[in-house]
């Protein structure tokens, strides 16, 4: 098995951005989910309420990100805040951008501002680690047989790019990823705890490059891998680093499981 490709999104919700290696710090990717879209009640926008986040393209650089051209600085000082990936969810110590707020407004169409989550380690989650603005853990892997098994039941086959995965995996069998569950994997240089499995959402029925909504392939997921917890696709990992520790994956770098 092996490393088929590396993305982050660094907005919560953008485009994706593809890697040929990526710096794996204790809480994901680096750079990956720093910033979040919000509400004027602090709660996170995503895909599920506004599909055009789908052509924002953000660029990291140092200091800040570039969204479709206008530059952000981190806000550093900016007004601090507390925010909820969802409604439902504990709330999170960030800061504001708020010379971001205009620009997105415009190009979402609606009112909102932008956080940055400046420390990771605001966000505590179960097992004993922290997370960006992800909506559960720090990284999520798919497996690229698994999707083929999917689309084998789909008239026409969807991409890898609806799941919005950190890392795609090439030469395991179909749902291998099910028996990793509690396990470890060594990705490249770096062991990842495997935590839970990954249940999908309306996402994964937007086109990633033109934002339209459609059915598939959550639909077929209903019929295949329903569980009782949700409908399942990919893996959701910790990074198994020490604190103030980083590690470096790259694409083509084997994956083994550990028991």
């Amino acid at each position: 098995m092996r490393i088929a490709s590396l993305h982050t999104y660094p907005v919560k919700g953008c485009h994706r951005l593809d890697h040929d290696e990526a710096v794996t710090e204790p809480w994901g990717l680096a750079g990956d989910r720093r910033w979040m879209v919000i509400d004027p009640a602090g709660v996170g926008v995503t895909q599920r309420q506004a599909p055009t986040l789908t052509a924002l393209h953000a660029e990291p650089r140092p200091g800040g990100v570039i969204l479709n051209g206008f530059d952000v600085a981190e806000p550093a000082d900016g007004p601090e805040l507390t925010v909820r990936i969802f409604s439902s969810k504990p709330r999170i110590a960030a800061r504001l951008a708020p010379a971001a707020g205009p620009f997105l407004s415009d190009f979402l169409g609606r009112d909102v501002r932008l956080a940055w989550l400046g420390d990771p380690t605001a966000r505590p989650i179960d097992y004993d680690a922290h997370a960006s603005f992800a909506d559960g853990f720090p990284v999520s892997l798919a497996n690229e047989a698994s999707l083929d098994a999917l689309n084998a039941h789909l008239d026409e086959p969807v991409p890898m790019t609806r799941f919005r995965p950190n890392i795609v995996l090439a030469g395991a069998t179909a749902w291998a990823e099910d028996k990793w569950i509690g396990a470890r994997l060594r990705i490249g240089g770096v062991t990842f705890r495997v935590a839970e499995p990954g249940r999908r959402c309306v996402v994964t029925t937007i086109d990633q490059e033109t934002g339209e909504p459609g059915r598939e392939p959550l639909r077929q997921l209903g019929l295949i891998r329903r569980y009782a917890d949700g409908l399942r696709f990919g893996i959701n990992l910790i990074p198994d680093i020490p604190a103030a520790e980083t590690g470096i994956i790259r694409v083509g770098e084997a994956v083994l499981s550990i028991p």
